[in-house]
């Protein structure tokens, strides 16, 4: 016990990948800080095993010696499912009404335990092959797990729905709970803030929620000077950045813009 004690050096790493790029931070557990981040964005016409090979000779501190390494897929290839309704032996069945599945792809779930329901996603497998030769054993889950889970925690003893949008550069996912209940999660791509402004208040229009009542909380890649922000802000009333206070002081950040742009990645 006292030798694995010894050998643990409380570093962690997590990286988030997308088609379109990833992000990745470095954690010093023992001390709550983070210790190395980064934003790198791919190319379309270069395959994801050749930019991920340039990350990892760009960035050194990746090959560092951690004892814990997470892999967040960050796609919208997923679908929440009751754990009354999962069938394991069929998880593709869950995803064939809002992606394109074949029958070659290989499917996941993460468990969001204390909330009875499970997120079956397809994970790029491509990228795990890549990434089991340089780091070895890791945990992977989908971005959206992590997402929904933590705004589920934050919805305690919050009796009103509750709009929360995480912004992306090309997509967005919406978000609505209920004192810890999940009411809708979807998501949308989009290329304006007109784009984003439709899909935003069709969805509060298909939940009877008015824009003159209902909260809308946003995160992610978003500021107050962002163009979606100002839009929202002129046709809902009650529209504001995400407040993340806790995660903040967690790992000691200088400020809540970074917790709030990478509320994912720092979750983990």
């Amino acid at each position: 016990m006292n030798d694995a004690i010894t050998a643990k050096n409380y570093k962690k790493l997590s990286l988030q990948i997308a088609a379109n790029g990833m992000s990745f931070a470095g954690f010093d557990t023992l001390n709550r800080e983070v210790t190395t981040q980064g934003q790198v964005s791919f190319s379309k016409t270069t395959p994801l095993e050749d930019e991920l090979w340039k990350v990892f000779v760009q960035h050194p501190e990746l090959k560092l010696q951690y004892d814990e390494v997470v892999v967040l897929h960050d796609n919208n290839f997923n679908s929440f499912v009751p754990n009354a309704l999962l069938d394991e032996n069929y998880p593709g069945s869950y995803l064939q009404y809002n992606t394109r599945v074949f029958e070659a792809d290989f499917f996941a779930w993460d468990t969001l335990g204390r909330y009875d329901i499970t997120n079956v996603y397809v994970p790029l497998m491509n990228v795990n092959n890549f990434l089991i030769e340089r780091l070895g054993a890791f945990e992977y889950k989908n971005t959206n797990s992590i997402l929904v889970e933590k705004l589920l925690d934050a919805s305690i003893n919050i009796d009103e729905k509750q709009v929360f949008v995480h912004v992306q550069d090309s997509h967005f996912e919406i978000v609505v709970v209920k004192s810890q209940k999940l009411l809708l999660y979807n998501s949308f791509e989009y290329s304006s803030a007109e784009d984003f402004l439709y899909y935003l208040l069709f969805t509060l229009e298909q939940l009877l929620l008015n824009p003159e009542t209902v909260t809308v909380w946003l995160l992610g890649k978003v500021s107050q000077n962002s163009p979606i922000f100002t839009l929202a802000y002129t046709y809902i009333r009650n529209v504001a950045l995400y407040n993340p206070a806790a995660l903040a002081q967690k790992w000691h950040l200088d400020t809540q813009d970074d917790a709030l742009h990478n509320f994912i990645l720092f979750n983990t």
